[in-house]
């Protein structure tokens, strides 16, 4: 079996150990892609897997390794391990929704508390293959812990280029906390980006934004474990908060190969939910009045300056938009919008059934409600959300609500914290009156 790069445009293919992030002949996005051997890959082999102790199969990424990186030596694989996240079944939320099977995967429960976690072991993974010494992101917050958590795992550098303002504190003490080198700079996530390209190309260092396809290959992931935790019965709907849009191109990937490996018979339909103030791809899409069923034409990403209270997905210039165009098609997905009253009012539902998530992750329920209500999604189809980070990524936004003191927003389902003197009788009476 081999694997190598490939451009999604052109179609160029590179070396899987050439250091380079997009096609030198047309400037396009890139693929992993492998020659899998089919004789290998099974159900039950990877169901063989579960439960594994060692490593790397005990990890919720290495356990498809025949799926993210066939021929890798696994001398060279750093892993916490990730992945194993709970698939949450959740009625008191499909029956808000307007669905009858809705499901939460909860990616917050990885090491580092997001779904990053699995990008990064593959492209950390990728940084010792190719012998890098250092590794650098821009980050709205999750990145950066996840790539500050295995560069240290690895023992090599870590490099991070934030925001100067609007960066939820939970996500930036973990940066600090696992000792990577963290830089404010004056300037928001789309330049940072730019900037943090530029200057590792200068200085050699390895880019692990999700614009590095190794990501995306880490992230496929959380589809097959989907799957799998659904006993191998691809759902109707996959929902997902879109932000750079790398998972939703990761799950578009990742659906097509079980796909043609005949290891599900149909493929889900990607719904992807942005932020209302953050939200370049919905507008990207136009309605057509003559095609049924919400599809609509594509026009050219019109990057925005992005503001919402969702930080993880804050973002108005997408890298991976190509790519997410791409899994939109394969799957006949569909893009929706949300404000951000919609989201963290989502997000009290979800944190009340003792779940919990960041702002972002609320997204999929939010977007799964209003797809209900204009009848794309319909009532009897089964429905997997993914939640993206854990509550307490961003504990000021959480607190924040319950105390009616978001600007701009109302709490609808408040949980008001309550105030009593030190003595029994009056927090008795401060109980029996809430009863």
């Amino acid at each position: 079996m081999a694997s190598f790069l490939q451009c999604m445009d052109c179609q160029k293919q590179y070396p899987i150990n050439q250091v380079i992030y997009t096609c030198e002949a047309c400037g396009g996005l890139l693929d992993v892609k492998h020659e899998f051997n089919r004789t290998l890959i099974s159900r039950e082999l990877f169901d063989s897997r579960l439960g594994a102790l060692q490593a790397p199969y005990n990890s919720g990424v290495w356990r498809y390794k025949e799926l993210i990186y066939p021929d890798l030596d696994k001398k060279f694989i750093v892993s916490k391990p990730e992945g194993n996240t709970n698939l949450y079944h959740v009625p008191k939320l499909a029956a808000w929704a307007g669905v009858s099977n809705l499901y939460l995967k909860h990616e917050g429960e990885n090491p580092t508390g997001s779904f990053k976690d699995r990008g990064m072991t593959g492209g950390v993974t990728q940084a010792r293959v190719l012998g890098m010494q250092r590794v650098a992101c821009a980050s709205t917050g999750n990145t950066s812990a996840a790539l500050a958590a295995y560069a240290a795992s690895a023992g090599i550098q870590g490099i991070i280029f934030f925001e100067n303002k609007n960066i939820a504190l939970g996500k930036l003490s973990q940066a600090i906390a696992y000792g990577a080198t963290c830089i404010q700079i004056d300037a928001d996530f789309d330049r940072n980006l730019e900037l943090v390209r530029e200057v590792s190309a200068q200085l050699g260092i390895y880019v692990l934004n999700s614009v590095n396809p190794f990501r995306l290959e880490g992230q496929k992931t959380i589809m097959f474990e989907v799957i799998q935790q659904l006993k191998w019965q691809a759902p109707d709907w996959i929902v997902v908060p879109g932000g750079n849009l790398g998972n939703t191109s990761a799950f578009g990937k990742g659906l097509v190969e079980l796909y043609e490996l005949g290891l599900i018979d149909k493929l889900p339909r990607i719904a992807v939910i942005q932020a209302e103030g953050a939200s370049p791809l919905f507008h990207s899409y136009q309605p057509n009045p003559d095609i049924k069923d919400y599809q609509r034409g594509i026009d050219e990403l019109t990057p925005m300056k992005a503001n919402t209270i969702a930080t993880a997905i804050k973002i108005g210039n997408p890298v991976n938009y190509p790519k997410a165009v791409r899994a939109l098609r394969q799957t006949n997905g569909v893009v929706e919008k949300v404000t951000d009253q919609e989201i963290m009012d989502a997000k009290a539902l979800i944190d009340a059934q003792g779940i919990g998530c960041e702002p972002a992750s609320a997204c999929s329920l939010a977007g799964v409600r209003k797809l209900t209500q204009t009848g794309i999604i319909q009532a009897g189809q089964t429905v997997v959300g993914i939640l993206t980070g854990h509550l307490l990524k961003d504990p000021d936004a959480t607190i924040k609500y319950h105390q009616n003191t978001l600007d701009n927003l109302s709490a609808s389902y408040p949980n008001q914290l309550l105030q009593a003197v030190g003595d029994a009788r009056s927090i008795i009476k401060l109980l029996t009156e809430r009863e």
